[in-house]
């Protein structure tokens, strides 16, 4: 789905390789300091995936809010760049259809994490989602003027990423979210910590809250914690997040939430878990797959690019595949109706192509299908 768009930046790589590129300077930092730190004047905001006693300790609050009456709802929302266009998409056809239900959790990874603050505060908000990935915004984001590579560890600049983060991240969204939050429903962000090499899970509601009540840490943390789980590695930069530790302040290098998982329902250290109580009520989970997954032939090009384009496809499209697979055995097991939204093998994506016409006709697909009633399938079914 990236193979055309990689193509083009592979070939401007090939003619800057023998060109100086830039580099973020990093001061050193010791394990412990990572273990213990905690972005500036916040703390218990986050916590790794792979941690098993912190995401059984996160998890509780949830555990409490699916004990209530009535059904519980979660939503995924993977990466995939420009893709995401299809998942917004898919929402505001859900809400035409008259059948989108109100979300307990929200997660996103990516350009997901960019959706899940308008899908986390439901319908109403669903025109200033349109607009977040059609209105234009996004023309700028991979271009010739944006590039950076002589400057920085990316060939684009994330300038564009964070103005269209600041614009749509008012103080109306923030006390919303906030809002939503007291009432024990969660919003969750993915990115990667490349200095561990694990998923970082970010609990937007309680950034949020501080950042409603005027506290600018926690302001510039959601913003910085949205644009990192969308910052592609080389095309744009990671962003370094301050933290206070023992030994004092450091900075940890996050980029997308997609190096480390492709969406984010359950942490991986829970991925085999059971509730040893079982199903209380009724649970849905819903995944939107902003990309393909199914394996499409082509006869792969014999040059280095087509090789490497081809194969970042399928490394991608198997990586999502085994943890759909990986997260309905986990909703099976522990009482969960798990269904999937995908674009279509045989439609036309190209998940760094941000041009408005691409994006609009990428959200008309996904609001179509969701109206119609087409846009979810079963994980035991083969794609569509």
């Amino acid at each position: 789905m990236f193979a055309r768009p990689l193509t083009r930046i592979a070939a401007l790589a090939g003619a800057l390789l023998l060109a100086a590129c830039g580099t973020v300077s990093r001061e050193a930092f010791d394990p412990i300091d990572q273990r213990i730190g905690a972005p500036a004047g916040l703390s218990d905001v986050r916590y790794s995936a792979a941690d098993a006693n912190a995401a059984m300790s996160k998890s509780t609050i949830i555990k409490e809010r699916r004990e209530r009456p009535g059904d519980f709802n979660v939503l995924a929302l993977s990466g995939g760049g420009a893709n995401g266009a299809y998942g917004a998409g898919v929402l505001a056809g859900w809400t035409a259809a008259g059948k989108r239900p109100q979300f307990d959790v929200v997660t996103g990874v990516s350009t997901g994490a960019l959706t899940a603050p308008f899908a986390f505060l439901g319908s109403q908000w669903d025109d200033r989602l349109k607009a977040a990935y059609t209105d234009g915004g996004t023309e700028g984001m991979i271009s010739f003027k944006a590039i950076t590579v002589f400057k920085g560890p990316s060939f684009f600049s994330a300038a564009p990423v964070r103005h269209l983060v600041e614009t749509y991240v008012t103080p109306e969204m923030l006390k919303a979210i906030a809002a939503e939050h007291a009432k024990g429903r969660r919003l969750l962000v993915a990115t990667t910590n490349l200095d561990t090499q694990e998923t970082a899970i970010w609990d937007m509601g309680a950034i949020a809250t501080r950042a409603a009540r005027g506290d600018n840490h926690a302001l510039e943390l959601f913003h910085n914690v949205l644009v990192a789980s969308a910052s592609i590695p080389g095309v744009f930069p990671p962003v370094m997040i301050e933290m206070d530790g023992p030994s004092g302040v450091f900075r940890e290098m996050h980029v997308d939430g997609g190096v480390t998982t492709p969406f984010f329902t359950v942490p991986e250290a829970m991925m085999l878990w059971t509730d040893p109580q079982g199903a209380v009520h009724k649970g849905n989970l819903y995944v939107v797959i902003n990309g393909q997954v199914g394996s499409q032939f082509g006869v792969t090009k014999g040059n280095l690019l087509g090789i490497l384009a081809r194969s970042y496809d399928a490394m991608s499209k198997a990586s999502t595949r085994l943890h759909l697979a990986a997260t309905a055995a986990f909703a099976q097991r522990n009482g969960l109706t798990m269904e999937v939204s995908e674009i279509p093998d045989e439609a036309e994506a190209q998940g760094l192509n941000f041009k408005a016409d691409n994006m609009l006709k990428l959200f008309q697909m996904g609001y179509d299908r969701a109206a119609a009633g087409e846009a979810w399938r079963d994980p035991a079914a083969p794609a569509s």
